[in-house]
This record gives structure tokens, sequence and C-alpha cells, in this order.
């Protein structure tokens, strides 16, 4: 199957093809012909399972039908957890509208930075990629009014949720119109979204894709595992990037501690690193980000929370220097490289501490990893 068949038009289909789209994902696969016919969705999917494109592209192909509203009310309103995602979905967007003949304008807003140039952003705008709270901190101020969403988009709902936005989240669905399309993506179908799905779906048509990525992506990523004891971690961490001559990587930690210490060691070796983490002012982190992407920074060290939303083309590395709590965590950490049909590899140390859990990670994600030791390695002046 290609994009062709799904019936959209001639400047999404060029945009599709000029982005490097080959073939849809099985999630876009069932998602635009259903958002096409005006079904609610329920979507259980992972974050790096192609999920964004599959509501944009259709959602963009009925723009080209929608009358447009008063300035600043927005048609379509799709809410995320973080700012990275918000960056994220709103850059989809705005590539597919590339050649569209009036063009739909896309807007992400999120808190951490000035809200006056983002009210002054939203006149004209069309799709409003937001997190939960600076939504409501512009609908206080008159700055964006909901009463003519037509779509509804809840993205990444468990990690909403999760991160305590269901009080904000319920006072935004009180202000929405009750004559909406909806749909709701998740990586799990716990109790509180099955209650969020409960009052959000009619009739929703439920498109579930695995947990964890397909048998064929986790196989495109190269795993391997190294057995070091907890003083060892930091020198052979840069034992590794220079051994292996790594140019990009992407380094999980456990906390914004960790993260702000290892950018520290690292820098004073001659190993250019960043940190990304919620404690860092998002000036900071997009330019983190945009360092990174471009090449210009060899290390970026990140946590989970900051993690979401990192999506980037060909990433040849990404090393657990901490393990994460949850086997779901460890996927989509490691799901950073190997994506849209590129090999990757991702790096574990493991210290005396780690092996049970790491057996768990293991055994959850249904792969074992090879597991090599450290002990024997030199690394003298490192």
């Amino acid at each position: 199957m290609d994009f062709s068949q799904f019936g959209l038009s001639a400047p999404l289909l060029k945009a599709i093809n000029a982005q490097g789209y080959q073939q849809p994902y099985p999630i876009q696969e069932q998602t635009i012909p259903a958002i096409l016919a005006g079904h609610d969705i329920l979507g259980i999917a992972p974050t790096g399972s192609g999920k964004t494109a599959g509501f944009a592209l259709p959602m963009l192909e009925q723009f080209r039908e929608r009358k447009p509203t008063r300035n600043r009310f927005v048609q379509a309103l799709v809410l995320v957890p973080t700012r990275e995602l918000a960056l994220q979905v709103a850059t989809v967007f705005q590539g597919f509208s590339l050649y569209l003949g009036e063009r739909v304008k896309t807007l992400a807003v999120f808190g951490g930075v000035s809200i006056n140039p983002q009210m002054k952003a939203l006149s004209g705008t069309d799709i409003l990629v937001a997190t939960p709270g600076r939504l409501l901190d512009l609908i206080e101020n008159r700055a964006v009014h909901l009463s003519a969403v037509a779509v509804l988009v809840l993205d990444e709902a468990d990690k909403m949720l999760n991160l305590g936005f269901a009080e904000e989240v319920d006072r935004i669905l009180k202000l929405l119109p009750p004559k909406r399309q909806n749909l709701l993506f998740s990586a799990t179908l716990a109790d509180d979204i099955k209650a969020i799905k409960e009052r959000m779906l009619r009739n929703p048509v439920v498109i579930s894709v695995a947990e964890t990525p397909t048998n064929e992506g986790i196989d495109l990523i190269r795993q391997v595992a190294y057995r070091v004891s907890s003083e060892r971690k930091g020198p052979f961490l840069r034992y590794l990037l220079k051994h292996e001559e790594m140019a990009q990587v992407l380094i999980f930690v456990s906390s914004t501690r960790n993260a702000d210490n290892l950018v520290v060691k690292l820098n004073k070796n001659g190993i250019e690193a960043m940190a990304l983490h919620g404690d860092k002012s998002q000036g900071a982190r997009t330019e983190a980000l945009r360092r990174f992407k471009t090449g210009q920074l060899r290390a970026l060290v990140a946590t989970d929370l900051a993690s979401r939303g990192i999506d980037i083309q060909l990433l040849p590395f990404v090393i657990n220097y901490d393990l994460p709590r949850s086997p779901k965590d460890y996927v989509h950490r490691i799901g950073r490289t190997g994506r849209a049909g590129a090999t990757g590899e991702a790096i574990s140390l493991i210290t005396p501490e780690d092996e049970h859990h790491f057996k768990i990670i293991q055994k959850k994600m249904g792969k074992t990893v090879e597991v090599r030791e450290s002990a024997g390695v030199n690394m003298q002046g490192i």
C-alpha cells in the first residue's frame, strides 16, 4: 500500500514525497481512512510508531473542505504532555502543509517561555498544539477560543494523565463544543484512559499496534550491555564515546542532577555535551536540541521526561547510562535510534545493582540482550 490509495489530495502527496515517506506504517494504514470517514479514534500506540502523521494527514485533508472561522477561534486542538512533543507535532503539521494552496497555520504553545509572543502569534491559527497549562493561561487571557474546535487530539494521553494534567484536561474538555471528532492516543489502556475514553469518544474505531516497536523495528536496533561497577561508569562511558568514535550520541540518565553532573564531567574531558531536562529553561532546551540535531553537539544527556518529543533521523547511538524504572521507558529510549528503517545501536551500562531489573526489562521486551564484561578494558588516560 502507498499513500495515494487513501484518496489524499495532490498537495499532501507532494509533501509526503518531499519528506521521504515511502509507504505508510501500520497505524497510518488504519487511522488515515478512519479519520477521513469522520470516526472517533482510540489508538493504542507507542511513541515512534508513526501516529503523528497518521492523524496530521487526514486532519489537513479535512481542512481543505473547512470554512475559515473568526480570528483566534481555532478549529483543531492537539493536547500533548511536554514542550518538546508540542514542537515536534507542530513541525509535522507544518511540513505536510507546505504545498496547500491556502496555507493552514499550525502553532505550538507551551509553558516555560513568555506568554506574550504566543498571544500575538495565535492570530490566524487554525491548528493549535498545546500543553494543557499554557492553553488554560491563553484562554484566561482571551487570546484563544475553543468554541469552534471540530477535531480534538489527545496525544500520549497516558503520559499526560500520569504527569498530573487530569484536572486541566477536564477543564479544557468542558470548554469544547459537544459536536466534534475526538482522537485519543495512548501507549496503554489503563483505568484512567478507559475513563476518559468513556467520556470523550463516541463509537470509536479502536486501533492497536504493539506496545513495543515491531519485531522489524527492534531488529534494526543492535542492543548490547556492559557490566560495570558504579565507580567505573563515568570513565567507561568516555571510553565508549572515544573508542567507538561516536560523533552523535543520546545519553539517558535517571535524574536532572545526574544529567548536570555527567555533562560537567564530559565537558571537562573534552567531550562537548549539554543536558536536556525539565529544570532547564525552554530556551536552553531548544538550543541544546538544535545543536544536537545539526551535529554541532556530540552528546546530549537527557532524562526520560525531556526525551518526549526527541525525534532525530538517523541517530546512530543511544546509551542508557542509568536504566529507567519502567521497561516501557527502556523501549522508548532505545527507539530514538533505528527509526524510519535505519539501523542504530543501543548500549546499556549495568551495575551489579541493575542486574535483576535488566533481566525484567529483557523479559518484558521479549528479547535477550548480549551482556559483555568491561573489567578487562584498559581505560588508562580516559
